[in-house]
């Protein structure tokens, strides 16, 4: 929490953490903050590895979501399609509502020929997982939808602690929820599903090859955040947080230093860290 902690406060002085006992995926986390909110304000759950580029089309998206969120809608923001992605899952757009539209459908990440006419056919958005919804209102879907989990959530924040800034929910309660995705959980059963548009430049910044993507290269591809080098090397990232790294005669390599963590993998295989990370964890 410490290192979120400056950044946090470069935008509100105020901020404060929750801090989960576990992980339990998005929908528990969601209702642990609207229990902490009015019923009538509007929660923005924006994921934390996601890059915007232009910050002022993300306000704008922002606020016709709390418009349509005010209105007791559950909003998702529909990321404008520019390529056949078949990473994403992807939302498509109803009849017009108020500043957005009412949601069709989700759709789950479709293979590549189907992709290819999602965009063509021009109704589809990419699912983002950016959401503006009433606090209220999210724990009444929450509470109709899945009430084992609204209960469970709502004995951990009533159950636990809060310690200056930092509001810790009851382990025990908490560790009862089953784990399941705001998509899900209430987004997909809701009756009132609603979506803005969201043109603004962005990525999901699921591995270091999307960060490498995302930061400004020199004119053989490469990015040095630390102290590195490299020659003779193209499309490929060096990020050290202490020692000096040299790379010479390779391309598309990604290395990382993370205090006694040392990652060195492909750019092709950056899909693969999380598997690692795992198996170390054993």
């Amino acid at each position: 929490m410490e290192f979120a902690r400056p950044q946090a406060n470069a935008v509100v002085d105020d901020a404060y953490f929750i801090i989960e006992p576990m992980g339990r995926n998005t929908a528990p986390a969601i209702a642990l903050a609207a229990h902490r909110l009015d019923e009538d304000d509007i929660m923005l759950v924006c994921p934390s590895d996601h890059h915007i580029v232009d910050e002022a089309a993300f306000r704008r998206s922002a606020m016709a979501a709390a418009e349509l969120a005010a209105e007791d809608w559950l909003v998702s923001f529909g990321i404008a399609a520019t390529q056949p992605e078949t990473g994403y899952g992807y939302i498509r757009r109803g009849e017009a509502v108020g500043t957005g539209f009412r949601v069709h459908s989700f759709v789950e990440k479709p293979d590549l020929q189907t992709a290819i006419r999602f965009l063509a056919e021009g109704d589809y958005a990419w699912n983002g997982g950016i959401f503006a919804f009433r606090a209220g209102r999210f724990l009444a879907e929450l509470a109709q939808h899945r009430p084992e989990m609204a209960d469970a959530a709502a004995k951990a924040i009533e159950k636990g602690s809060v310690e200056k800034t930092a509001v810790k929910p009851d382990a025990a309660a908490f560790a009862a929820i089953k784990g399941e995705s705001v998509d899900y959980a209430i987004m997909e059963n809701t009756d009132r599903a609603a979506m803005v548009e969201a043109d603004m430049g962005w990525s999901d910044i699921g591995n270091w090859d999307a960060l490498l993507e995302n930061r400004a290269q020199d004119e053989n591809g490469n990015v040095i955040v630390g102290s590195g080098e490299m020659i003779d090397v193209h499309g490929s990232m060096v990020d050290s947080d202490g020692p000096h790294v040299t790379i010479v005669g390779l391309e598309n390599v990604v290395v990382v230093v993370d205090g006694d963590d040392i990652l060195v993998a492909s750019r092709t295989a950056a899909q693969q860290v999380n598997q690692a990370s795992r198996c170390k964890n054993q």
